[in-house]
């Protein structure tokens, strides 16, 4: 393995260019890492050679050198002008190295090099090559003909032609013919020859090989023979034909498919095949059926059967019934997947493959059966094509056009409405229209051609691209808050009708419930189906506006159908009001007009029959929603007259058909909505509407004619503006708080659900004692399949209980050995833990010590004490504790044994069998008590004890005579004191031995000691006689107890049965990483912080039981304190650091946990019963283990793979960061460490096409060798992938190829897996198998997880229990009853086969897929897949631990949402599901975050509307009528709000989670802790956090991925960090809030006395608090008054910087400002339009409180607020002046410039004195105006931002700039005021230490002096 320091060499190593002097750091090892692994990308073909040469150095320097020589020359001819990158400098490199080596290498076995390298040649083959076929494994054999083929390549550069030996000859020949059979391989060594590894003798494996390697009667391609010597074209066509060797190959020389791309569908295709014909029971595994690869048939082509049905064209890949059947199929199942593996971002595109496999399996059917083709006539040509001539001429050509349309993107800056992204291009392929392009596909078709036209237009960004572009496919992404409302038009549209239902029964003169059937309410309530018709037409005039971009590709049915619903809905507006005005008995107003309208139609019925027909649709889609097999089988139907009849009530679309659940589960969910519908209407009533009727009628009967300010409208009646005022909010509330409603069920189901699972029925150590004995009989029915024989044997022989403990026992013991290796538990626990392997020489049933602790001890003392005198008291006392009963019987008998063991003469052992005898005599005749005395037994155990503490003393402290001496006491207690007629036994055996001299007892076998199960049984023994009460507390760490607990727990859950391994389903992890860590390095775990803190003395705090652990397991690893064990040390701690880290190295160990699970279940299931009750970890010592262990692996390796998609590996190899090339080493050795694992990596090489240097790309996989990586497939792509779509899903598409299995796991980075819990994965994959009520079977299986990350601070603790309650609670009721779950991109397992032919396990579009995740549970769903959720199973995960993180986390969710909510997978989703499941979709998606900003906007308009009320003065008149009784319905109604507000929704699952598993006085302390460290603060604060960004993504867009960083260490943020991230999102509108609340509390003394109102304005100002201190509550050191002044100084430079190009927006406020309106200057008109129309909020504040100045006498003329127009044009204008001044003479006019000031001043003290002694002006009026103006100034700023490009031609832009410089600076101020006067407290920083990290203060850690920086030293 490649040491890890080597990261310093290579960097080194580029600078012997300039200093040649320095090569004498480059020795050893890591010479391979600079040479081979350092080649610029251009020059690849010379890595082979530098890595022979680096190979054969320590054998032959000078042959060595010859390589690099070669290699040189062939770099040089390569690139002779050294143009590519970095070739100059390696080619230096390498020349000065060839300088050195020239003259110090000699030949060694000849006097030249031709002779030298020859005999070197023969030598190497004689050695490695002959007769080594049958004796190395086929990697080592690839390795040996890599490097003999490269040193041929040399010698004949060496050599002169014609003078090569013929020996030499022979060789290369010998060579050339075998090194096919000898490649690198992944899985398979499909080629090898001699000794094939185990997986190639699985008889599936051989039987799919033979099928594919059917390749009679398949017509060969015809070669074209190259014009060169006569001698060429045999060879030639000699190697192609040999080269068909499967139907592959055949495939491959029809249609130009790459070699990798084969190989790695070969090997893919034959593993699927295996694993599908070792399941079939009945079958013949030797031959491959034709039943098996019809049902992979099915499966793979099952969507495009789907496809070709939908546009109804005939399948391509029928098979004719004369014909081998199964070889037909073959040949379509590989050409799919060839097709697949090689088209890179067009898998995003499934109906994009469908036309491709429709068109080549038609091609593949003419060559197969001769058939003409369709356009010329002729017969099919066979002729070969180059291996890349598919990719240039099917993939590239469409990559291209997804290229071309992601330009038009800008970087995500263009709207989503002028690009198409992948679903537009695929669904293309959803309309016949596609089949019109051609085959081969004509390039001038208009699916290429449109784009080809706007290409010079993408050059320039600001240029148009408008009327080129090609229209958008079937939806058209629009950023409009719309788009909820046309997605979920029928839940809005319930909404509405009921709320207008419930005032008018409330507005009735009763306002009971029973209003509603009196005839007038009643007909006044059908005035509802008016709303109706007109929120329709609504509808359907968005659906017409939305998707006009979508117009030109529509067809004309779809047209005609919008057009249609268009006109059926206008009519349908005009016909109900006519007909409901027509039933009025008294029209008044515009009832009367449409009254007369209607003329002669007065007949009172015709509004019903209206009605009745409006509602015959609803009715017809009710009947159908309780018959869902119906609408499904019609939805799906391809006939004409059902898509006809479909085609009015749902648009016929290729996805989103025949989603309806089964009849019960639609029960489930329905009944789950009504009952929560039911719940929220009648809240809504009776505490929203109900109560403000009586007041509102009041307050519009009341006159209102004195105004407090200029009202423009004095003449509207009923004070429709009060009305407004108090109704607006009410309603806002009332469209928010079903979701309220949905938190509060979804919590009481989710807990009744999880607990009809069993969740957390063992949930502390206490319970898993009690239960403890049910374990292993559970354990075998859930984890252990039967064998055949079994269960009879077993019953007849009595066996079941120690065969069922002693496989519990293996994987028992492996789950505690594994926690071990972690260091969750000492070596003390561990053995407390483990249960012993076998019991066959112990009468009873051993089970752990940890639950036989303190029995020993108590039995003695019950025995000591004992009073009775028969020997059935005393058994029945013992006899009633099980644990007690086992533990005193097993201590007796292994005692006996030891010491039986022990003893060396037959006379000592005589004695011992006699005193045996006497008491198992004595007990059977019940007289025990009379024959022993039981209180000498205390004296007794002292002894036993010290006796096995000498026996297990290590040999310094080992003494013979001790023991010897304490065996003869024990025995003499025995004897004399304990049994009454002891003396009786000795005399007896001294008369048998009377002639011998030696003393009892004296002669052992002191050999025993080496055995390692005697010494097992006397560490045991130890243990149950000295284990105290402690024990019971075993183990102490939270994470082990956590991790026994629930696997114990799961195993009593509704898991499927474990099936046996080799009829698992097979599966694949697949991880994408991009740069995060994978290792900390020793200089990231030492680096201190600015505190003095590094990361591993925090750790050591954090982790201290982990850490103590960890010393005591390197203990005895290492010893020595030389220096190579201190680097072995080191090395040790980076792992254990690593593992505490989200680090990649920590997920790849969890998830290598798979198999070696699936190792010890192959030991288990083949392994016989000796060598089980021996025990796994015992199992080398049998004679077969290298046979049993190989079988074992080969199995693992048949059902498990892991790929790492590296996306840059290839470039951080080459790269000269340090940080780059540590992540390349680190990777390399988890390749080395784990022979599993594979890295996948696009690979970027330079090659010079036509003079220029052009980048080409490979996906590769690689694997590791002996010392490097070793590639096993490469793959050119049409182009780099991401530059397509977004990173991650790309990473995950470019990988999944290498993946293996029929499932697939998707494991994020920050993931970690526990053994115990890779255990169940091949239950969790039976569910893709088991039978279900609904036919359909799951596409993907949810997982649980546990967040590791909870201990570090109180903000990750209260994140972690946030995720915990989503991952849990939340999923499981999303899963089941509401079947709305999708993929949260967390350890899901996918159906693999499903999903990789419909479009993989995400969608990757340019900023729309930003939360790529849900979009492949959205899609899964939408084409007929079904997800559940299972949580016998738990995977780890980080969450981010600081604020700033979970903010950035948060902002990208909900950006996420923001996007989502404009997608057409949402608005599918929301317009197809039923009625039910879409309220589960909207409330569980988009709504969540919908309803988030709604509580945000609540706040808004209640405190807008009363600041209308105050400053109008129409409060006070209301108040000050003797009419109006104070109500305080108002403030009832607003209560609900505050709930959602203080993050209360979020609370609530979460305490139920916590109450169900671990019990709910835990969950009701954990609450109180979490209001205590001010959890409400802190949700409080992300709900502005969800609100903004979901707010501003759906007018601006300016969605991005945001890296949140996955550090462990809590920093000090720095207050322009919080300032610039927070500023938009929260101080801006806090300080607003702040303002109107200020307002309203001076200017309005209304609702003083009302408690409720306190309330809700205490939930306003705990809000404003909230946003504006929250960063800094929650910022370590936050409070140090040192960090403070360092934060001032750092904010003010920041200020004042100038920003402009290049310069970060963390340096200058500036760039920052620039950056922060960056969505203005992408956003269209509507958006900039919408943000003038909000600002103009802010020039309330100026009108309202200029009215109530002192100094404007109570004047209501409109002049007031003129002249304070006047008043702030004159700031602004002297403001200018100043500005202007300091520019033009500040530094050349000083003087002038203080002159100009003064008189500034001067006439600023004049106006003011003339204003306060003539005008009347006050010290109030002064406040007053500052929050008069404040507001405008603001408005003017955020108007000028959206009047951008006009204010710079205008040239006022850094007016503008600079009044925002002004008004950042107060607000910076007006926050640090209270931070900076709190730091001079020096208590204040106490307190925040403890209220943030209490979590880790209960775990020991002191963190006050971990900040303070005061280390201590490690003892």
């Amino acid at each position: 393995m490649a040491s890890t320091s080597s990261g310093l060499k290579p960097s080194q190593s580029r600078r012997v260019t300039r200093a040649p002097t320095r090569m004498v750091d480059l020795q050893n090892n890591d010479e391979k890492v600079i040479d081979s692994e350092l080649v610029p990308s251009s020059l690849a073909p010379i890595i082979p050679i530098l890595r022979v040469a680096n190979e054969i150095q320590p054998l032959n320097p000078r042959v060595a050198y010859l390589c690099r020589f070669h290699a040189f020359e062939k770099a040089h001819y390569m690139d002779q002008n050294s143009t590519g990158r970095g070739v100059r400098q390696f080619k230096t490199y390498l020349l000065h190295r060839l300088e050195t080596e020239e003259e110090e290498t000699v030949c060694i076995l000849a006097n030249n090099d031709p002779k030298e390298i020859q005999l070197f040649y023969q030598k190497f083959y004689e050695e490695n090559i002959v007769g080594s076929e049958h004796t190395k494994k086929p990697e080592e054999m690839a390795k040996i003909f890599q490097i003999a083929s490269v040193l041929y390549e040399v010698l004949k550069t060496v050599v002169p032609h014609g003078r090569t030996d013929e020996k030499t000859e022979r060789y290369a020949r010998d060579v050339d013919k075998k090194k096919e059979q000898y490649e690198h391989y992944n899985i398979l060594p499909l080629y090898a020859v001699g000794i094939k590894p185990p997986i190639m003798e699985f008889p599936e494996i051989k039987a799919a090989l033979n099928a594919l390697r059917n390749v009679d009667n398949l017509p060969m391609p015809r070669i074209r023979v190259s014009h060169g010597g006569p001698d060429d074209s045999p060879v030639m066509s000699a190697e192609r034909v040999k080269s068909i060797n499967d139907i592959l190959d055949w495939l491959s020389s029809i249609f130009g498919f790459q070699k990798g791309n084969v190989a790695n569908q070969r090997e893919h295709l034959i593993l699927l095949l295996a694993n599908m014909l070792i399941r079939k029971k009945e079958s013949d595994h030797t031959e491959l059926d034709s039943a098996t690869v019809q049902k992979l048939k099915m499966k793979i082509f099952k969507n495009y059967t789907s496809w070709c049905n939908y546009l109804r064209v005939e399948k391509k890949n029928k098979t004719p019934r004369n014909c081998d059947t199964m070889q037909v199929d073959l040949i379509y199942i590989g050409l799919y997947l060839l097709i697949w593996g090689e088209a890179s971002n067009v898998r995003f595109m499934p109906e994009c493959l469908c036309f491709i496999f429709h068109n080549m399996a038609h091609e593949v059917h003419g060559v197969l059966f001769s058939n003409l083709h369709p356009v010329s006539g002729e017969t099919y040509q066979e002729a070969a094509r180059d291996e890349e001539s598919f990719l240039r001429d099917v993939i590239a050509p469409i990559y291209q056009v997804l290229l071309r349309e992601v330009k038009r993107n800008k970087g995500g800056k263009a709207s989503h409405s002028g690009w198409r992204n992948y679903d537009d291009l695929n669904e293309y392929f959803w309309s016949d229209r596609c089949l019109k392009l051609g085959w081969p596909m004509n390039p001038k078709a208009d699916f290429f051609i449109h784009s080809d036209a706007v290409q010079p237009a993408n050059e320039r960004v600001n240029q148009a691209a408008a009327g080129k572009r090609k229209p958008k496919t079937n939806f058209v992404e629009v950023r409009t808050f719309l788009h909820l409302y046309r997605s979920f038009n029928r839940m809005w549209i319930f909404f509405i009708l009921a709320f207008q239902a419930m005032l008018i029964v409330a507005w009735s003169p009763s306002g009971s419930l029973a209003a509603f059937f009196d005839a007038a309410v009643f007909r006044s309530v059908l005035s509802i189906f008016i709303t109706s018709a007109f929120l329709n037409l609504f509808q359907a005039t968005l659906d017409i506006v939305l998707s006009w971009n979508a117009w030109k590709s529509l067809k004309f049915s779809q047209i005609l159908r919008y057009l249609l619903k268009f006109a059926v809905a206008a009519a349908w507006a005009v016909i109900l009001p006519i007909g409901y005005s027509s039933s009025v008995q008294n029209p008044t107003g515009l009832v009367k007009f449409f009254s007369s309208w209607a003329g002669d139609w007065r007949n009172h019925s015709f509004y019903d029959y209206a009605v009745a027909l409006y509602l015959i649709p609803n009715i017809l889609s009710a009947l159908l929603f309780f018959l869902p097999p119906l609408r499904r089988h019609m939805e799906r139907s391809n006939w004409r007259i059902i898509t006809l009849v479909m085609w009015w009530a749902q648009p016929k679309l290729y996805i989103g058909r025949g989603m309806h659940e089964d009849m019960f589960s639609l029960l489930k969910y329905t009944l789950f909505w009504i009952m929560l519908l039911i719940s929220k209407l009648a809240f809504s009533y009776y505490v929203e509407i109900l109560p403000l009727v009586g007041p509102t009628k009041l307050i519009m009967d009341i006159p209102i004619d004195n105004y407090q300010w200029h009202e423009f409208f004095p003449n509207v009646t009923h004070n429709m503006g009060i009305v407004i005022a108090i109704w607006a909010p009410i309603v806002l509330v009332y469209f928010m708080d079903a979701q309220i409603w949905y938190a509060i069920y979804s919590t009481l189901f989710g807990g009744i659900h999880g607990a009809f699972s069993h969740l957390g029925e063992i949930r502390t150590l206490g319970m898993l004692r009690s239960r403890f004995e049910a374990v292993p009989s559970a354990f075998k029915n859930r984890l252990a399949p039967p064998a055949k024989d079994e269960s009879e044997r077993e019953n007849k022989e009595n066996l079941f209980p120690r065969k069922a403990i002693a496989k519990f026992s293996q994987v028992w013991n492996e789950f505690i050995y594994s926690m071990r290796m972690e260091d969750l538990i000492s070596n003390r626990d561990r053995d407390l833990l483990l249960v012993p392997y076998s019991s066959s020489e112990v009468s009873v049933v051993q089970w752990p010590p940890f639950l036989l602790a303190s029995k020993i001890p108590i039995a003695l003392d019950m025995a000591k004490d004992f009073k009775g005198k028969d020997d059935a008291d005393l058994f029945r006392k013992i006899t009633s504790d099980d644990y007690m009963h086992s533990a005193v019987i097993e201590c007796y008998e292994t005692l006996r044994d030891i010491i039986y063991a022990l003893l060396e003469l037959e006379s000592d052992k005589m004695i011992l069998r006699n005193i045996c005898y006497e008491v198992e005599q004595s007990i059977e005749r019940g007289r025990f008590i009379n024959r022993f005395k039981m209180s000498e037994l205390p004296q007794l155990s002292e002894k036993l004890e010290k006796f096995l503490k000498l026996l297990l003393a290590d040999s310094e402290h080992f003494s013979e005579p001790q023991i010897i001496n304490v065996l003869q006491d024990i025995m003499e207690i025995i004897t004399q004191d304990i049994m009454i007629d002891g003396h009786k036994i000795l005399e007896s055996t001294h008369h048998a031995e009377d002639g011998k001299t030696e003393q009892r007892f004296e002669r052992l076998e002191f050999q025993l000691m080496q055995n390692k199960s005697w010494k097992e049984k006397v560490v045991r023994l130890h243990l149950l006689l000295t284990v105290k009460e402690s024990a019971i507390n075993v183990p102490q760490n939270l994470e082990a107890r956590r991790r026994i607990t629930f696997f114990a727990n799961s195993l009593f859950m509704n898991m499927p049965k474990a099936p046996k391994v080799e009829n698992m389903l097979s599966f694949s992890v697949l991880t994408p990483y991009f740069k995060e860590d994978v290792l900390y390095s020793e200089d990231e775990l030492k680096k201190e912080n600015e505190d003095g803190i590094s990361t591993l003395f925090y750790l050591q705090k954090i982790y201290p039981d982990e850490w103590t652990n960890f010393l005591e397991r390197i203990k005895d690893v290492i010893k020595d304190s030389k220096e190579e064990n201190e680097k072995e040390k080191m090395e040790f701690i980076r792992l254990w650091v690593s593992y505490r880290g989200q680090t990649l190295a920590r997920t790849v160990r969890g998830m290598m946990y798979y198999k070696r699970a699936l190792e010890l279940q192959c030991f288990l299931e083949f392994a016989d019963d000796e060598a089980i009750l021996l025990g796994y970890r015992n199992f080398e010592s049998f004679s077969d283990h290298t046979a049993f262990q190989d079988r074992a692996q080969a199995l693992a390796d048949l059902k498990f793979t892991y790929v790492v998609s590296c996306q840059i590996y290839g470039n951080q190899k080459k790269s000269d960061d340090p940080r780059d090339r540590s992540c390349y080493i680190n990777i390399l050795n988890l390749m080395l460490k784990n022979p599993s694992l594979r890295v996948a990596y696009i690979d970027e090489r330079e090659e010079t096409v036509n003079g220029k240097s052009q980048k080409l790309y490979y996906s590769v996989l690689v694997k590791g060798g002996e010392t490097l990586d070793e590639e096993i497939y490469r793959i050119k792509l049409p182009g780099r992938p991401v530059d397509v779509g977004e990173g991650k899903p790309e990473n995950q598409n470019h990988a999944i190829i290498f993946t293996r299995g029929e499932a697939l796991q998707t494991i994020d980075m920050n993931q970690d897996n526990y053994f115990e819990e890779a255990f169940k994965m091949r239950n969790v994959l039976e569910e893709f198998l088991k039978k279900r009520r609904s036919q359909r079977k799951p596409t993907i299986l949810g997982l649980r997880e546990h967040i590791f990350t909870g201990s570090v601070s109180s903000l990750a603790w209260f994140m972690s229990n946030q995720e915990t309650s989503f991952v849990t609670i939340g999923q499981r009721i999303l899963a089941n009853p509401l079947r709305v779950r999708f993929h949260y991109g967390h350890p899901d397992i996918f159906d693999r086969i499903f999903h990789i032919t419909r479009g993989g396990i995400s969608k990757a579009s340019k900023i729309i897929n930003l939360s790529e995740d849900i979009f492949a549970g959205f899609n899964s769903t939408m084409r007929g897949g079904f997800i559940t959720h299972h949580e016998y199973i738990q995977v780890g995960k980080g969450r981010d631990v600081g604020m700033n993180q979970i903010s950035l986390f948060e902002a990208k969710v909900a950006n996420g949402n923001g996007e989502q909510t404009l997608s057409r997978d949402v608005y599918r989703l929301g317009r197809r599901f039923d009625f039910y499941r879409m309220l589960s979709f909207y409330f569980t998606t988009v709504g969540f975050y919908f309803s988030s900003m709604v509580t945000v906007l609540t706040v808004y308009v209640f405190l807008y509307g009363r600041l209308y009320m105050v400053m109008s003065g129409v409060e006070r008149e209301i108040l000050e009528n003797p009419i109006i009784q104070q109500s305080k319905a108002l403030e009832q109604a607003l209560a609900t709000q505050s709930v959602f507000q203080l993050g209360l929704l979020l609370v609530l699952p979460m305490v139920m989670e916590i109450g169900l598993e671990k019990g709910f006085r835990t969950a009701l302390g954990d609450f109180i802790i979490m209001q205590l460290q001010l959890a409400s603060v802190f949700f409080t604060f992300q709900l502005g956090t969800k609100a903004h960004y979901f707010g501003r993504t759906i007018l601006h867009g300016g969605s991005k991925y945001r890296a949140t960083g996955r550090g462990f260490v809590v920093f000090h943020a720095k207050f322009a960090d919080n300032y610039r991230l927070y500023s938009r999102s929260h101080f801006v509108k806090g300080l607003e809030l702040f303002i109107l609340l200020i307002i309203y509390q001076v200017y309005g003394e209304s609702y003083r006395s009302s408690n409720l109102f306190l309330f809700i304005t205490f939930s306003m100002w705990f809000l404003v608090a909230s946003w504006l201190f929250a960063p800094f509550v929650f910022n370590p050191s936050g409070f140090d008054w040192q960090k403070t002044v360092d934060d001032w100084t750092d904010w003010k430079r920041w200020m004042g910087n100038r920003g402009g190009i290049g310069i970060a927006p963390d340096k200058s406020w500036e760039s920052w400002w620039d950056e922060e309106q960056e969505h203005l200057k992408y956003t269209n008109i509507r958006g900039r339009i919408l943000e003038i129309i909000l600002a103009f909020r802010f020039f309330v504040y100026q009108y309202g409180i200029v009215y109530h100045l002192d100094i404007a006498h109570r004047s209501k003329s409109l002049l007031v607020y003129g002249l304070s127009w006047l008043v702030m044009a004159t700031v602004l204008i002297v403001l200018k002046m100043v500005s202007m001044g300091r520019r033009r003479f500040g530094t050349d006019f000083q003087l002038m410039f203080r002159i100009l000031k003064a008189l500034l001043f001067l006439g600023f003290m004049s106006v003011m004195t003339v204003l306060f002694v003539v005008c009347g002006l006050t010290i109030s009026d002064l406040f007053a105006a500052i929050l008069a103006f404040a507001p405008t100034g603001w408005a003017i700023l955020l108007i000028g931002q959206a009047c951008r490009p006009f204010l710079k031609w205008l040239k006022v832009w850094d007016s503008v700039k600079e009044l925002g410089r002004a008004y950042e600076y107060i607000m910076g101020l007006i926050i640090f005021m209270p931070t900076a006067i709190l730091s001079w407290f020096p208590f204040v920083s106490e307190f925040q230490t403890r209220l943030l990290f209490n979590q880790a203060f209960s775990r020991g850690l002191q963190i006050s002096m971990i900040l303070a920086g005061r280390k201590e030293k490690a003892a």
